[in-house]
């Protein structure tokens, strides 16, 4: 699904960044000093993300490669099995960590469970790029690992954005339901965070509950509380795997129109069950324009240019009125974005 639709046309936003960047490139093209017997401007970028089952991720690999193939530099994605195997992501960035790349993004399933595996990445002196989830900076500082830049979206707005949609779905008013991420996790507690503070006041959260992004377990969690609070008329599911269970569970409970859900992530499964109504609506991210971001930042570090210390990736709330346009677009964002790291995004 995500190769096929690779090969889709860019946004014209994108686009212009790209080439923008391809022309600075070259410009810089002239640092042919060597640490070793490579050239210091050969680019070897190694990507590790949760895992690749969730479309979102597999985004993330998908534009990263797509990037890398159009700048002709190297790029390697690699992910553990699951959401929360931690182990299994720490093993292979371990592996790459013993390889010759010279940049490295990293998406970690917890705040601290990659910074042991790239203690030898950042004792070598290799940028380091933190990927759409924050890991821990105390604890990173303590290990001696830091981070050339931070690319992810926004997730407090991201939460308000939800609390937003789903107010109005609600006529500000009801009770509602929080399904959240994995314990710990910032990006689902920003997102809860940013919704809890929208919503204060105007809409009574009555179940707050942890569902692992993961789809079966948004079902099952979701039919529990509509069977111990049967007058919610709204859920808030911290991403869409989750938001996509909790609306099979509405839909089995014959509940369908009557309990609004919005989720947060964009993924094409998500985007059509916006556009055929199950879902309220989605706030979508754009993991893949993620994944073009990190290798265009790695080619700047790797190169000596500079890098902005936080890269703000897109978001925008998909409902019933632009699905369709978000469905054909995808997985490019469906609305021009300013990329900082091209002379086009200044």
């Amino acid at each position: 699904m995500h190769n096929h639709a690779v090969r889709r046309a860019r946004s014209a936003a994108v686009a212009a960044t790209s080439v923008a960047l391809l022309v600075a490139m070259t410009g810089c093209g002239r640092g042919e000093e060597s640490s070793g017997s490579e050239s210091k401007d050969e680019v070897r970028i190694a990507i590790v993300t949760r895992n690749f089952t969730n479309p979102y991720w597999a985004a993330l690999r998908d534009g990263a490669l797509a990037e890398g193939k159009k700048q002709g530099v190297k790029v390697e994605v690699q992910a553990g099995a699951s959401e929360t195997d931690s182990t299994g992501e720490n093993a292979k960035l371990s592996t790459l960590a013993g390889q010759n790349y010279n940049c490295f993004g990293v998406v970690p399933v917890n705040a601290t469970n990659v910074i042991t595996p790239l203690v030898p990445v950042a004792k070598k002196k290799i940028p380091i790029l933190n990927l759409d989830t924050q890991i821990d900076a105390a604890a990173s500082k303590q290990a001696g690992v830091s981070y050339a830049s931070f690319i992810g979206s926004d997730n407090l707005s991201a939460g308000q954005q939800a609390g937003k949609a789903l107010l109005e779905k609600m006529g500000g008013k009801g009770d509602v339901a929080i399904l959240q991420g994995i314990a710990g996790e910032q990006n689902g507690i920003n997102r809860q965070k940013g919704f809890s503070e929208e919503v204060a006041g105007k809409l009574n959260i009555v179940a707050t509950q942890p569902a692992d992004y993961d789809q079966a377990k948004g079902q099952t969690v979701t039919e529990g509380i509509l069977k111990a609070h049967p007058k919610i008329t709204g859920i808030f599911a911290a991403n869409d795997t989750m938001g996509l269970g909790a609306a099979q569970a509405v839909r089995n409970a014959g509940l369908t129109g009557k309990v609004s859900i919005i989720s947060v992530d964009g993924i094409t499964a998500a985007l059509e069950a916006v556009k055929a109504g199950t879902l309220s609506g989605t706030i979508s991210q754009y993991p893949y324009a993620e994944g073009q971001l990190a290798v265009q930042a790695c080619i700047n570090l790797v190169r000596d240019m500079k890098v902005p210390t936080r890269i703000v990736a897109p978001i925008a709330l998909i409902d019933a009125g632009n699905a369709a346009k978000a469905i054909s677009s995808f997985p490019q964002p469906f609305v021009p974005f300013a990329n900082p790291l091209t002379a086009a995004g200044k």
